[in-house]
């Protein structure tokens, strides 16, 4: 069994008890699945279902026993069959035995891979409401111990996820299997988790159980006498969008052995040079000091660099109370004890509660690895285990230096006159807007928990991604039964306040802002002409003004007397989908006529002046791969010396390529945006 490769076991309870959400059971499998047809294509997939009315599998063929549990699919790669596998749950009418279908999808495992180590897992559906057949020899838990002993031998490991509506009152029988499923957790070979309600349960089922890796593994220097081994691990991580790769259709389609990959090499030639090509050794990275390109070496860069030394040191103690929430920074890490060391833990428990019991935090510094080039300075708050068999350990989040921190100051309604202040109504409106952002209101369960709610846009992003590939043409479907109980469940809880804090604000258009805007297109006339107030032009004077300045959303071009006034009222009218589009290509048009025109030099200005503007409506509207390739364009297309000083006065300003730092969607990075003078020529194979 490859290394990377992954073979699950679903065990999905189809029983009587289960049948209100297997709509949402199908629901993640699937997602699960289209996940793993993107980024996990050799992963392996079996499907085991119990509580059904008919029996089929190896174990009931060969001993007797196991009924009601129907092995749906083989282990087998990924493939499309595999969701339709998932699709259209029978709806079982026997009760589900979990244990049987355990060891159903245990014995699968061991029949395909046998003594082969690899990633193993199996992942249990149920909500556990049913009593279990007793075992022919011993007791339920003896029966439990043999089923672990085997995972142990086979290097398998189990998620179980139990679905409990809320109000359900618990009896003995589900006690019973509860304590079944907590000791597969005991035993080291599963990890249990309950959920309430649909929501959390397609946030509950993980693609890959991923090993978390140690970001640092050294001493936490309490004092220079007191030093406890620790490992720190990243608690969270932002869950990002993946980066999908380029395909090329460009290979046969008889090469059964084609990659279809896209390879990209970039050739260096210089502004004043463009046929001559820059080898490596000749190059350096510049960085701009006002209108001059300074070039500095990797050498120096590393004379300067500053390089601490690696290490976790506590500084002082502080108040919980004196750090707040919302200085809190990127990831959440966490401090346990060194594994197998029992002074670690010792130490770790003492200090923890210590901490707990004073109410106080710690303020560390940490380098995570030599040679990092910067330090983390942050807090550390104990975490009380609750669990027997779990130590205490500290959770570390990253603190803002003085610079990383905006103080926003904002006037007080006091301050305004009486006829700006808010009335009582209004006031309590805006009161009501800010606690109903409250994921948590008092008296009330968290509406969307952390550790099984999805991302919705994920969810969304690769069901899309499976119906473009089945149907090119498809448009955005609207959104799914299941996502919309993750995103609506705040409105529709608080749709009583969005609706009275509109009809608290009445929304009307201010006269004296929109004459302001008729007085700003006053461009020709005197100063003392400029300072008289509209109410004294005559209504001819003003209808002449509004032909020759019609309103922005009136604007259909652009034009010489201001051009990026005119491309900003494009991108605002927005009359249809492509009105974006339209604006960009003409003012590429406009930028390209101008510096066409412009032989000694005299738009250039002009010309840079709706670059910047033409560079910052890309950014915003996310695209960055127009600008990019418009710029691009425009090297190849002036590279005489005279148009070279355009270019040159274009560096100056600070209006390169488009980064991705800047713009995600882009493909060029920051070092090669800042490389640009040297004329990047990009060539695909």
């Amino acid at each position: 069994m490859a290394r990377n490769k992954e073979a699950l076991v679903l065990l999905l309870d189809v029983g009587p008890s289960m049948h209100g959400v297997l709509q949402q059971v199908e629901n993640v499998c699937s997602t699960l699945v289209l996940k793993k047809l993107v980024y996990n294509r050799s992963d392996e997939i079996g499907v085991v279902l119990f509580g059904t009315k008919e029996t089929c599998n190896e174990l009931a063929k060969e001993l007797g026993g196991y009924k009601h549990v129907v092995v749906a699919r083989d282990i087998k790669v990924v493939d499309e069959e595999t969701t339709h596998a998932l699709q259209n749950l029978p709806r079982g009418t026997s009760p589900g035995d979990f244990l049987d279908a355990i060891v159903v999808g245990l014995d699968m495992l061991i029949r395909k891979f046998g003594n082969m180590k690899g990633k193993q897992r199996m992942c249990l559906i149920t909500d556990a409401q049913h009593p279990l057949r007793d075992p022919p020899q011993g007791t339920k838990k003896e029966q439990v111990d043999t089923i672990a002993d085997q995972m142990k031998k086979h290097e398998m490991k189990m998620d179980c996820i139990v679905f409990r509506e809320s109000g359900v009152l618990h009896n003995a029988v589900m006690d019973e299997n509860d304590q079944l499923l907590y000791h597969f957790r005991e035993r080291s070979v599963a990890k249990v988790v309950q959920v309430d309600s649909p929501t959390s349960l397609l946030g509950a089922l993980r693609t890959r159980n991923i090993l978390p890796v140690t970001v640092f593994r050294g001493d936490l220097e309490v004092s220079s006498n007191f030093k406890i081994k620790v490992w720190v691990y990243k608690k969270t991580s932002e869950e990002k969008f993946p980066s999908l790769k380029k395909y090329s259709d460009k290979a046969p389609a008889s090469d059964k052995f084609a990659t279809h990959e896209v390879k990209v090499d970039y050739e260096y030639k210089s502004v004043l040079e463009p046929d001559t090509v820059v080898p490596p050794d000749q190059r350096i990275k510049g960085y701009l000091y006002g209108p001059q390109v300074v070039p500095i070496s990797s050498a120096e860069w590393e004379a300067v660099k500053f390089k601490p030394e690696k290490g976790v040191k506590l500084l002082g103690f502080t108040d919980r109370s004196s750090i707040f929430r919302h200085y809190f920074m990127k990831d959440v890490f966490s401090f346990v004890p060194e594994p197998g060391n029992r002074k670690a833990a010792v130490a770790v428990s003492a200090l923890a509660r210590a901490m707990s019991e004073m109410d106080k935090v710690g303020i560390l510094r940490c380098v995570w690895r030599q040679g990092q080039g910067n330090v983390a300075l942050g807090v550390l708050t104990p975490n009380i285990s609750s669990v027997r068999n779990v130590p205490d350990s500290f959770y570390f989040n990253i603190l803002p230096f003085a610079e990383d921190i905006r103080e926003f100051q904002f006037r007080s309604f006091s301050s305004l006159p009486a006829s700006s202040q808010p009335t009582e109504e209004q006031q309590e409106a805006a009161d009501n807007l800010v606690k109903m952002l409250d994921l948590a209101p008092p008296g009330r369960e968290e509406i969307l928990k952390p550790d099984f709610t999805p991302n919705p846009m994920l969810e969304r992003f690769y069901s899309f991604l499976d119906l473009k590939s089945k149907q090119p043409d498809a448009n955005v479907p609207p959104l799914n039964k299941c996502l919309k109980r993750i995103t609506e469940p705040v409105i529709d809880y608080q749709a009583p306040l969005i609706k009275k804090l509109g009809n608290a604000f009445e929304l009307k258009e201010n006269p004296k802002k929109k004459k302001a805007r008729t007085q700003d297109r006053l461009t020709y006339t005197g100063a003392d002409d400029q300072t008289k107030s509209l109410d004294e032009l005559s209504a001819e004077k003003a209808g002449v003004l509004e032909a020759l300045y019609p309103p922005k959303e009136k604007v259909g071009g652009i034009g010489d007397h201001s051009p990026v006034q005119d491309f900003e009222a494009m991108l605002s009218q927005r009359s249809s989908s492509a009105w974006v589009q339209k604006a960009i290509e003409e003012m590429q048009k406009y930028i390209t006529a101008l510096i066409q025109d412009s032989p000694d030099g005299d738009y250039h200005r002009k010309a840079l002046e709706c670059l910047a503007a033409l560079r910052k409506a890309c950014i915003i509207e996310q695209e960055p791969k127009e600008y990019n390739g418009f710029l691009t364009k425009l090297c190849q297309e002036f590279r005489a010396v005279d148009d070279a000083k355009f270019f040159q006065l274009l560096l100056s300003k600070n209006a390169s390529l488009i980064s991705k730092e800047e713009a995600p969607d882009s493909d060029v990075t920051e070092e090669m945006a800042r490389n640009f003078c040297l004329k990047s020529e990009p060539s695909s194979q």
